[in-house]
């Protein structure tokens, strides 16, 4: 299928045609083939293009990482695609990778990196605010609405980032709104239930964990919420059309609400 399509009516630079560019944006498989996913890429891209950020996407050539390969136990999958973008990585002499997928940035950053090739990989929660911080890009403040927000377990526990996607947050927030935090938060936020492979997996049993996440959700009383991973978007998207408050609520990521007001 084809992985620029979310590009369509945008210029977003590709490296086959520009040859090289100081960041690859990795939009990844959600962020080029989920309809959610290709708002956030389109978002990214608004953002990196508003800010002139030197950067071009694989597009085609652009393959999964091979996280969820990995994480189910197909050790020799995750191989072939990690060669095969490794090669690629080689070919357009990519030091500097943005993504806003969590399970990109730990595949690339970490098993990459046990496999022999280390490259700089930032979150687009900690890429956009530095932009802010740096006055790069000057987002309005003109969201006024109290909104949620649901830690992605890759972003906050497994590299400890809390702090930027509540900076990018509360940079769009008017003083009549603010960030209402869910009971688990931070390093005690409670998972979606996309990781480990679940993404993929129906729960035949139980109550399914993004239902409970997204009732947290709804008990703080905001009606919109954000998160910075495409997988939590999903979940957290079925989990508000199971609780019925698919007319009530709405899920955002933050580069979505950023680019709205940029």
């Amino acid at each position: 299928q084809d992985r620029e399509k979310w590009t369509d009516g945008m210029e977003v630079p590709v490296m086959r045609e520009k040859g090289s560019a100081e960041y690859l944006y990795w939009a990844g498989c959600s962020g080029a083939y989920d309809d959610r996913g290709k708002d956030i890429s389109r978002s990214v891209a608004k953002i990196m293009n508003e800010a002139n950020i030197d950067y071009a996407i694989l597009g085609n050539e652009e393959t999964c990482t091979g996280d969820s390969a990995r994480r189910i136990g197909n050790e020799y999958l995750f191989q072939m695609q990690a060669a095969q973008n490794i090669e690629n990585f080689e070919k357009y002499d990519v030091k500097k990778i943005v993504t806003q997928c969590p399970h990109c940035l730990t595949t690339l950053k970490n098993d990459y990196a046990e496999i022999g090739t280390e490259l700089e990989v930032v979150h687009h929660s900690e890429f956009i605010a530095d932009l802010i911080k740096d006055g790069k890009i000057e987002p309005e403040a003109s969201f006024d609405e109290d909104i949620t927000f649901h830690d992605a377990c890759y972003v906050g526990r497994h590299h400890g980032e809390y702090d930027a996607p509540r900076e990018v947050l509360q940079s769009v927030l008017s003083d009549n709104a603010s960030v209402v935090e869910m009971p688990r938060n931070k390093e005690q936020s409670f998972c979606c239930g996309a990781g480990g492979g679940n993404m993929w997996y129906e729960i035949k049993q139980g109550k399914r964990i993004n239902v409970e996440r997204f009732e947290e959700a709804i008990e703080t009383g905001a009606k919109k919420v954000a998160t910075s991973c495409n997988f939590c978007m999903i979940m957290m998207e079925d989990g508000k059309k199971v609780t019925g408050q698919d007319q009530n609520m709405e899920v955002f990521d933050i580069a979505e609400l950023i680019a709205d007001r940029i």
